[in-house]
């Protein structure tokens, strides 16, 4: 899966979609996607994330309060 990293404006893959998608973490395991060599995995923190259309996480992915 790939997000755009929001400071940077650079897609992101996303290597460990489990973290993504629980609330508790706030960092994902991911790499860029840019240039023609692979890059190296980096922690990313969710909340500089979205996805490529420009929409938001989920907040469920965010927020381990998010029924509250």
């Amino acid at each position: 899966m790939y997000l755009r990293h929001t400071p940077s404006g650079d897609l992101v893959e996303i290597l460990d979609l489990a973290a993504l998608i629980d609330p508790f973490k706030a960092e994902v395991e991911g790499r860029f996607h840019a240039g023609e060599e692979l890059q190296d995995p980096a922690p990313f923190r969710k909340a500089e994330l979205e996805f490529p259309s420009g929409e938001p996480l989920p907040r469920c992915w965010i927020d381990p309060h998010y029924r509250d």
